[in-house]
Order: structure tokens, then sequence, then C-alpha cells
């Protein structure tokens, strides 16, 4: 038996490669610990697309080496986009970790530590052409019992012009339908009640597969499980909405009325440059139809500021987007000028104090709307999901107004409950961006 601690950093993406690695492990013989200390094994698995992750990833490196000096470590794996992106030069810079694996890692994993337990260093990071996707490995799940996420295809096809994704994970690939489908109904029979689909684009889903299935079909076969309530979709390329999928969005009951939408910017010039759709007015076209025919839809954005070329007009024209918008979530990051993309040949026209300056602006924004669309919740009944008692009668819960990990929370008064169960509440007060609130009498 050997105790094995799992990092998984970045996305919920990664977190599902994560899984995968857990689930091999567990199925040989493994014993996954939270203990870093008593791990025999440490596998970290990162993220490296912008300059942050790359950060995290290396601090992490180095603060795991120290429990291979002094602890029960005996192995140290490093996984997912840090070794993808920079290949073997890791293994000279850092030659104590033991073996490094690309992206998708699960399929290669039992084979590479069999290799360093005999005592040889490994590096494997295969092009995505010549990578075994792991759609078929059992996935031991991290997340509270009732939620899981559901990757529904790997890579990206659209290579918008600051962004490393498509060279790391390669282009599009969708998982079949029957796969997504199995998934979800085992995830369902294990005690999963909200399923969350991901992929870099979900919109994209099936256009590289024979017959082309959609989202939408997706959604129809998942929303079928009778023991899901709800289905959760992120990361929706605002190209990629169609009549179709809008119209089971707002039809279906389990389908959650909430959509991740990355505009990423409102300036067509910097869209252009950026290698994406759209502009202001369409973008505002978009939303306003989206709220008319699903009018208590909640909408989450993330943004780039200091995108090379971005003049003080266009700042002021994404401003004008987000006041006009009004997204209940917005997400707002400065642009990194990273080696290997296409938008590393303009030269930077932002400087770092200027970027931070823009994310500040729009935050201080942001927190005016949502301190207005939170007043326009109280009073209102929600069904929540119970995911942690505070004890003293206190839990923190989310609605369908709120995503795990990275949206606000429902601060809940209520009596005996349990994580992983449904109740309803009623909002009695609204902070800048949570909401707190009473259980209804059932």
């Amino acid at each position: 038996m050997t105790l094995v601690n799992m990092i998984s950093l970045g996305c919920p993406k990664n977190l599902v490669d994560s899984e995968a690695m857990l689930g091999v492990l567990a199925a040989h013989g493994y014993t996954v610990t939270t203990s870093l200390e008593a791990a025999e094994l440490i596998i970290i698995n990162t993220c490296s697309f912008i300059r942050p992750a790359v950060k995290e990833a290396l601090n992490t490196i180095f603060y795991c080496l120290e429990f291979k000096k002094k602890g029960a470590c005996r192995y140290l794996v490093v996984t997912g986009c840090f070794p993808q992106r920079y290949g073997p030069q890791l293994a000279k810079l850092i030659p104590e970790v033991d073996v490094w694996l690309g992206v998708d890692a699960a399929p290669l994993l039992l084979d590479s530590l069999q290799k360093t337990f005999a005592g040889e260093k490994v590096v494997r990071c295969p092009s995505a052409e010549n990578r075994e996707t792991s759609v078929n490995h059992p996935r031991l799940l991290t997340t509270p019992p009732s939620t899981a996420y559901l990757k529904i295809a790997e890579g990206c096809s659209h290579f918008c012009s600051y962004c490393l994704i498509p060279y790391l994970r390669g282009p599009l690939k969708s998982k079949p339908l029957e796969v997504i489908y199995r998934e979800a109904c085992s995830l369902a029979e294990n005690g999963v009640k909200e399923i969350v689909l991901v992929a870099q684009d979900t919109g994209s889903y099936g256009r590289d597969l024979t017959g082309q299935p959609s989202l939408q079909l997706v959604l129809k076969q998942v929303a079928k499980i009778p023991q899901l309530e709800w289905v959760r979709i992120l990361y929706l390329s605002p190209s990629s909405l169609t009549p179709e999928l809008i119209e089971i969005i707002r039809n279906e009951t389990k389908i959650c009325h909430y959509l991740d939408l990355p505009f990423q910017h409102a300036n067509q010039k910097i869209l252009r440059k950026m290698g994406r759709k759209g502009n202001l007015e369409e973008y505002l076209r978009i939303i306003d139809y989206l709220r008319s025919v699903i009018p208590d839809l909640t909408l989450r954005t993330t943004l780039m500021v200091g995108f090379p070329g971005e003049d003080e007009q266009a700042f002021q024209e994404l401003l004008n987007f987000i006041e006009k918008a009004e997204f209940e979530r917005l997400g707002v990051f400065p642009y990194y000028h990273e080696e290997g993309t296409r938008s590393f040949r303009y030269p930077q026209t932002v400087s770092y104090f200027e970027k931070r300056r823009r994310c500040r602006n729009i935050l201080q924004l942001q927190r005016k709307i949502s301190r207005k669309k939170n007043r326009e919740q109280i009073g209102k009944e929600l069904k929540v999901l119970i995911e942690r008692d505070l004890g003293n009668g206190v839990y923190l819960a989310r609605s369908f107004r709120e995503a795990p990990e990275v949206d606000p929370k429902i601060i809940l008064k209520g009596k005996d409950l349990l994580p992983g169960v449904f109740t309803r509440v009623k909002i009695t007060q609204a902070y800048t961006f949570d909401l707190a609130g009473i259980e209804l009498l059932k």
C-alpha cells in the first residue's frame, strides 16, 4: 500500500484530469491521503498558460521537494500543462523530480511509476496527435459528493492570439456522446446531484465528431438522468450560442439558468487582434435577447485588460459594456505577454501599473453592479444546495445562481441540514457579493 497525495492546480478541467489519475491509482491499490507529511508519492498536476500559473507551479514543486528531503515522500511526480509547455528542460533544471508527464497523464501514469520505482527518471510529454486520452479511466472525485465536473471535450480549435491552450492541449477533441452519458449516469448513481459540464469551449462540443452532435444534444441526454437535479454549463464562448441551445436552456427545468460567457473585451479592434468575433453592439444584443427569453438568467463573464493596442478609448468602451450588460458575476485579469502565443509579436503598449489600474476600475464598477443585483434578490425564494455546516445553525449554500468554487455563497440559517441536501430559502439580506437567508419551513 502506497500513500499518495495529489495537488491539483488551475481550473476544474485540470481537476478532472487529477481525479482520473487518482482513479487509476486507487484501482491499483494506492491509498489517497490528504497529508503531505505522510505521503510516499506526491503528484502535482499543474497549469501554466500565464505567468502567475507558472510561478505557482514552481513554488509548489519546491515546497513539495522539502517533503522529499525531510518527510515520508520518496517520489515526486509533476504532470499537466507546465511540463507540457517546457518539456525536457525541466528535468535538467529540477533533477529532484522523479517523473514529468504532460497533459492528460492518466494513461501513462502507472507505467511511468514502475519505471521510476526501478530507478529511472521519466519525462513523457507527447504531442496531441500522439496522446492517448483518459476517456475510459475511472475517476476518484475530490469535489463535495453532491457535485461533479464532467469534461465533455479536450483541447481547443479557436486559437485566440493570446492563448497557449491549443498548443498545449491540442485541437478540439470531443468525447463521444455515449461516453459522456455513461459517465454522467455513473456519477449520478454514486450520489452526484449537480453535474457541471466543462471544456475549453463547451459550445464547440461535437464539431470534430462524425455527424457533429451538439451541446444541446448532450444537455438533452444528461437531463434525462433521474437522480440529477442540476446540470450547469461553464466556459461557453458567446460565438457558440445558437437559438437551439438557448431554447433548451430556457425550457429544460434541470439546466441551471446560469451562463458563463467569457467575452474577454468589447472593443472591435481589440477583439480582432485577439482573434475573436463580435463587437460591443452585437454583444449587448446577445445579452438583451438572453435576458428577455430567460428573465432569471445569471450571467458570468471573464475580461482581459491591457492587451497590446488597448488605448484609453478602448478601455472606456469596455467599461461602457460592463455598465450596460450588468453581469451578475465578473472576473478580470491583466494581459500576460506569453512567448509562444501569436500576440507575443505585438509590442506591449500598456504598462504593468496601468493594467492594474484598469483591473481595479472594473472591479470597482462591478461591486456597484453586484450590490444592486443582490438587492433585487431580497424577498425571493430559492432552491439551494447545502455545501457546508458552519455550526450553530449556520450553513453555506449555493442556488442555481452560484457556480462551485468561483462564485459567492448564500449564508443560511436553518436546522439539522446536511451538506449535499437541497432545501428552500428566503433571501433576507444582500451584501456586495454574498446573500443571506433563512430556511423555509418544510
